[in-house]
């Protein structure tokens, strides 16, 4: 590792803690030449998710994509961002557990409805009203049926 401030390459190691949950690891260092101290963070790499669309196309899982999509259907709701960014985690975090390279979109809109029905029931609906492309006034009240239904 080269040190910030003078480029050397000899370091030492004198603290590690592990964060993000478990995640990462930050390591405290300091420089052998200038003595200067400073923190690096060690990740393991995972290779990016490919989406296949529904039309049979393939792109990368862009979680903005998936942020805005859940932050539309939860617009005027009382939920947080924060709420919506650990719901996304969550949902990544399953992701990522079951799958290695290549995930049909249609899971992805399962998993986020699955995960917005126990955060909000109409920001579920809404979600669900794009995600499965509701062609007319019936298909939503079914919907909305079958949540009550539920109840």
């Amino acid at each position: 590792m080269r040190c910030p401030k003078c480029s050397h390459l000899d370091d030492k190691v004198i603290d590690s803690r592990t964060v993000r949950s478990g995640n990462a690891i930050r390591r405290r260092r300091v420089c052998l030449s200038c003595q200067h101290r400073f923190t690096t963070y060690e990740e393991v790499v995972k290779s990016a998710l490919r989406v296949i669309k529904r039309d049979g196309r393939h792109e990368e899982l862009d979680r903005k994509k998936l942020m805005a999509g859940v932050v539309r259907a939860c617009e005027k709701r009382p939920i947080s961002l924060q709420q919506i960014e650990m719901m996304l985690d969550s949902v990544m975090n399953e992701l990522e557990a079951e799958y290695d390279r290549e995930v049909p979109s249609t899971v992805i809109g399962k998993k986020i409805m699955t995960h917005l029905e126990k955060l909000d029931e109409v920001a579920y609906v809404r979600f669900a009203s794009v995600y499965r492309r509701f062609r007319d006034v019936n298909q939503f009240l079914s919907e909305v049926e079958g949540l009550i239904g539920r109840e």
